[in-house]
């Protein structure tokens, strides 16, 4: 039996290749890009198969017919049993543009090349996304009744599924599976989405409360969970199956939890805090919208918004998908699995696994370079008393590392000297960073020199990503100048506030 698979180097994909070529005899052609050639050794020791077994067809998601030379679409012409289509995007942060790439027009280039074979199924992966926000209980044989499309997400995966459905001249099979996380036994995943966008909000609960400490929390709709393992384990089970074209298979928990037991769930795996007091996100909706976006407005409450945003990981639309407000009858597929011994396991079950792999691999803490260089390479660090002493070492330690140093003193002929011995060893140094200083005299006992500086060394270096820390405190919005902050240390340990009266 022979396979055609796009999509076959994504997260799912590649579990279903391995999966097909357990089957005897099975031969996986895979759709491959040019570029991602040296991705090949990596993928045939996964799959653990030959060349043979699993060969590369080189082409584009985004040219007709995938891009396939003529020549490679003669010889695959009447041999391919089954043509499983997953290539696309499963991201609702990326924009709408690369959205209609590739899961509308892929799709569309995907099908053309599978009439053009004379493929015996098309088997396409779609998402509960082709729903769009239904109110209620959404089944197998519904599509057109899908509604709120507004997301282009949602927009995208429903007209790719359209097309599947109407343009596909061979037999069809449509496959809709939930939020998919890692796998179950392993919790092994490639990406944060999903579920995962919460973890590092639970991470940091349990970093400032005790575990026994009630917490409050929120309350949605039901979020649909369903591991990797299972996905491609019915995929694989139900595309063998005779007499089930033409019919869409929902690969969902058929008992899915609400948003505040998911946290909840989550949290214990983390060890983390529980959420006992919910409080139900559907009230958000009885705020008007001309009140919400009044108080976006305001330059506060947007400054904090995006800095819980930024700093949880949370995409910009999250919270309008927290009260997600359709359930997903699975039926069909249930039948179709009856007696193969696959089944959704409970999340309760595997919810340690995803927590403790997300940790170890995916926690964005972990790739955060902490080195000197990392820090401030790049960024503007301001330095009171650095003309002399410590202030000047550090100067020296900074600008090494890349940094735009920003030296303050009170003697212009002492500035000069620093600046001209700190540049001096940049140029000496073998490794240097790209380092520059930048002097700024002014006496910080006189606010009206303060004043002066400020305005000065902000028109020089406005365009620059400046670091804030707790050194000192700024109450007004630096936004339209500074999207990030300002480094300032005293030699002698004294913090004095600048009045910035005239940046705001």
């Amino acid at each position: 039996m022979e396979y055609f698979v796009t999509g076959a180097t994504g997260f799912i994909g590649k579990r279903l290749v391995r999966k097909l070529l357990k089957h005897r005899g099975a031969i996986v052609h895979f759709l491959m890009r040019e570029a991602s050639r040296d991705k090949l050794a990596a993928l045939n020791e996964y799959w653990a198969v030959s060349e043979q077994r699993a060969q590369p067809v080189f082409g584009d998601l985004a040219q007709p017919k995938l891009g396939l030379a003529p020549a490679a679409i003669r010889e695959l012409k009447g041999r391919i049993d089954h043509f499983f289509h997953l290539a696309a995007i499963y991201d609702l942060k990326a924009d709408a543009e690369s959205q209609v790439v590739a899961n509308i027009d892929g799709t569309r280039n995907a099908v053309a090349l599978a009439n053009e074979l004379k493929a015996g199924c098309l088997h396409h992966c779609s998402s509960i996304a082709a729903a769009g926000l239904y109110e209620g209980v959404f089944r197998e044989d519904m599509f057109d009744e899908a509604e709120n499309l507004d997301h282009p997400y949602f927009q995208t995966k429903h007209d790719s599924e359209k097309i599947a459905r109407h343009e596909c001249k061979t037999p069809w099979r449509v496959y809709r599976p939930a939020l998919v996380v890692g796998d179950s036994a392993s919790g092994e995943m490639d990406k944060v989405d999903g579920p995962y966008y919460f973890f590092k909000l639970i991470q940091r609960m349990r970093q400032m409360l005790p575990p026994w400490m009630p917490a409050i929390g929120i309350e949605g709709g039901r979020v649909n969970i369903v591991p990797v393992d299972f996905v491609v384990n019915a995929m694989d089970h139900i595309a063998h199956l005779p007499n089930l074209d033409s019919r869409a298979f929902h690969l969902v928990d058929p008992e899915p939890h609400r948003v505040g037991d998911v946290l909840n769930i989550f949290a214990r795996a983390a060890h983390a805090p529980q959420m006992t007091l919910r409080i139900n996100a559907a009230l958000l909706g009885f705020i008007p919208n001309s009140v919400r976006k009044g108080l976006l407005s305001l330059t506060p409450v947007r400054r904090i918004r995006n800095a819980v945003f930024k700093d949880l990981g949370l995409p910009e639309d999250m919270l309008q998908f927290v009260n997600y407000p359709t359930r997903f009858d699975c039926r069909e597929t249930t039948a179709a699995l009856k007696g193969a011994g696959i089944a959704c396991p409970r999340l309760e079950d595997y919810a340690f696994r995803l927590w403790d792999y997300w940790e170890r691999n995916l926690d964005p803490d972990l790739f955060i370079d902490r080195t000197l260089k990392g820090q401030v390479a790049g960024r503007v660090v301001l330095i009171t008393g650095g003309s002399s002493g410590i202030g000047l070492a550090a100067a020296h330690k900074m600008a090494a590392a890349g940094a735009i140093t920003v030296i303050v003193g009170r003697e212009r002929e002492k500035l000069d000297a620093a600046k001209r011995q700190i540049e001096d060893a940049l140029k000496s140094a073998s490794n240097s960073n790209g380092g520059t200083v930048v002097t700024a005299s002014a006496d910080l006992a006189d606010l009206d020199s303060c004043d002066r500086v400020a305005g000065d060394l902000f028109g020089r270096v406005r365009d620059i990503r400046i670091q804030l820390t707790r050194c000192i405190s700024i109450d007004r919005s630096l936004d339209h100048y500074l999207p990030t902050h300002i480094v300032i240390s005293d030699t002698c340990g004294r913090l004095r506030p600048l009045r910035l009266s005239r940046l705001v």
